[in-house]
């Protein structure tokens, strides 16, 4: 981003509250990112599955996933979310980042990742990890900001299969 571009920027914890805003960019991101990659089908079932208020709600509050929210000149332009693998570990994981397709090659995407990092590393992480589905072509992207392909999983959701890498980037 230009540093006139990187002004307008601004990346903010959301809250239950920001729920709606998550929603809205859910639902204008998911279909353009996973068209190419999984059937209709399949892009309906999960977003039904992770992203009703309920399941948001429950992600925030009780699975301890912090949501970031990116701004461009004062509209949602993004998300990500993360947390702590498990009790104890200085390992955390990015579950979500997603972009408007219209905000995607600007930088904003290696804004919102930096901002997780920085949050891992106040909380004492060491590493951050992430799935991404193995024809996602955001894998040259990961590997850019300093993502390695660690392994392969194959992970059931109801009667679909996500095909993924799991990647991994240390932050020391």
């Amino acid at each position: 981003m230009s540093t006139s571009d990187t002004a307008s920027l601004a990346i903010r914890t959301a809250t239950l509250a920001d729920i709606p805003t998550i929603i809205s960019l859910a639902e204008a991101t998911w279909e353009p990112t996973y068209r190419f990659i999984i059937s209709r089908e399949q892009i309906d079932y999960m977003y039904r599955v992770i992203y009703t208020p309920a399941s948001l709600k429950r992600q925030m509050a009780e699975e301890q996933h912090t949501f970031l929210l990116a701004y461009t000149d004062g509209h949602p332009a993004g998300y990500a979310s993360f947390s702590r693998l498990s009790a104890g570990e200085d390992v955390f994981k990015m579950h979500k980042i997603y972009l408007l397709p219209s905000h995607q090659g600007q930088g904003l995407g290696q804004h919102l990742i930096e901002a997780v990092e920085g949050a891992v590393r106040e909380a004492g992480g060491q590493a951050l990890e992430l799935n991404v589905n193995r024809y996602n072509p955001a894998i040259a992207f990961y590997e850019r900001m300093g993502f390695q392909r660690q392994r392969e999983v194959d992970i059931p959701i109801g009667p679909y299969w996500m095909h993924d890498y799991v990647m991994r980037k240390p932050l020391s």
